[in-house]
């Protein structure tokens, strides 16, 4: 039974124009968990902590994985791409050889609540087309387990055989939204091959052997096959994120991610050339 390596803390900051989030990976504490870079979670109920949006910004070498888990964003791209991700819907996108998007809120008022994750391409991918794979809350795969626990499954698939819509074969990738009623259990097979991380982001939940984790907090998880969460007295909410290591190099500069400081001082003069 995997059991937890360290457990971090969403640290505040602003993104985009002034979005309010807590990081939870992609800090001096959790620096990354190879292959995910970053894990942003955004909630507030105070328009002003979210209308300023995420104007047009820049992007190279990896995928971003936006969860919507209330209220809803628009977002556009150069490539002529635009949509709108609602509550309990996903999009994810591949940024690859490089695109220019923004990230608007669809909404004047009310909650918004979700996540972003950054997920790490192998350099045989890093140049690739950028593209997108999205999906309304009714595509999701959802199951129903002893005690009542609900499992939405957003990408890879469950030991019950329930699959997510979104494919990430590169790396394997298992996302699932866990619904634990007060005192109820889940537990999942994850291959040791992976790297796994559990966030607790309502209630609080006990991870194998371990004392119990409050929202919101993210729990990487160390050697084992097998996940196992227990909720707390008022019940719990999490994601279970795991994904295959790519095991490359990894050379960052703000919103490229590649494996040399060469090509990340590339990606920069391509954008400002004009070239993505």
């Amino acid at each position: 039974m995997r059991q937890v390596e360290r457990m971090v803390r969403g640290e505040a900051m602003e993104e985009g124009a002034g979005v309010r989030i807590a990081r939870l990976v992609g800090t001096s504490r959790l620096q990354m968990l190879d292959p995910f870079l970053m894990l942003d979670h955004f909630d507030s109920a105070d328009a002003a902590d979210y209308l300023a949006g995420f104007p047009d910004h820049p992007h190279r070498g990896f995928e971003t994985v936006t969860y919507m888990i209330e209220g809803r964003m628009r977002h556009a791209d150069n490539k002529g791409h635009a949509g709108v991700i609602e509550t309990g819907g996903v999009q994810w996108m591949r940024a690859g050889r490089g695109i220019v998007h923004s990230e608007m809120p669809e909404q004047q008022e009310g909650r918004m609540r979700g996540f972003q994750l950054w997920v790490n391409l192998p350099a045989r991918l890093k140049m690739t087309p950028p593209g997108y794979q999205e999906f309304p809350a009714s595509r999701m795969g959802r199951e129903t387990r002893a005690g009542g626990t609900e499992v939405i499954v957003i990408a890879g698939r469950t030991s019950g055989g329930t699959a997510g819509p979104v494919a990430a074969p590169h790396v394997d990738a298992l996302y699932l939204d866990i619904v634990l009623q007060p005192g109820g259990r889940f537990e999942e097979p994850v291959p040791d091959t992976h790297s796994a991380m559990l966030v607790v982001y309502e209630g609080s939940v006990a991870i194998g052997d371990g004392d119990a984790i409050d929202a919101i907090a993210v729990a990487a998880l160390g050697a084992g096959d097998r996940v196992a969460a227990v909720a707390g007295e008022a019940g719990a909410r999490c994601l279970l994120i795991a994904g295959r290591p790519i095991g490359e190099p990894v050379a960052w500069g703000g919103p490229f991610v590649m494996n040399t400081r060469a090509e990340v001082m590339q990606a920069f003069a391509d954008y400002q050339s004009g070239r993505f």
